[in-house]
């Protein structure tokens, strides 16, 4: 197993993340370490920056 983490563009859906990530603040602090999340590319989500599904109700469709 790689301890690369790995992003895959889903197809008319959401960037799945697979690994462990930090989100950092401008100062450099980490705020938060997550693993196996998604995040919203059709700007429909309520839980931005994650996905939260709602690309399917949305009709998001992207090349």
């Amino acid at each position: 197993m790689s301890d690369k983490t790995k992003m895959q563009i889903k197809k008319n859906g959401s960037i799945r993340v697979t690994g462990e990530v930090d989100f950092v603040d401008a100062d450099g602090k980490v705020l938060e370490t997550k693993t196996d999340f998604s995040l919203c590319r059709c700007g429909h989500s309520k839980e931005k920056p994650f996905c939260d599904g709602s690309h399917r109700d949305a009709g998001f469709v992207a090349e």
